[in-house]
C-alpha cells in the first residue's frame, strides 16, 4: 500500500442556524492493486454512519491524522 492516501475519508456534522458544516477527518483509502476499489483504513466512526471520500489537498499530510476543515 501506498503511504500516500488517494482519497480522505472525512464526516460531515451540520451544525444549523446558517453555519458552515464542521468537516473531520477520520481515515484515509488508498486503491487496491489487485482489483477495482480502495483499502479504508477509519481512526473513527461517524455517529450517523456518512463517510465522504475526497482527494486530499496538496497540503494535507499523509500521516492519516485528522485535521479539521470548514
Amino acid at each position: 500500500m501506498s503511504k500516500k492516501p488517494t482519497m480522505i475519508a472525512y464526516t460531515v456534522k451540520d451544525r444549523g442556524n446558517d453555519k458552515k458544516p464542521f468537516w473531520v477527518r477520520v481515515g484515509a483509502a488508498w486503491p487496491l492493486k489487485e482489483k477495482p476499489g480502495f483499502s479504508i483504513e477509519l481512526d473513527a466512526m461517524p455517529v450517523d454512519g456518512r463517510i465522504i471520500l475526497i482527494e486530499p489537498n496538496a497540503d494535507d499530510d499523509s500521516s492519516g491524522k485528522g485535521s479539521n476543515e470548514t
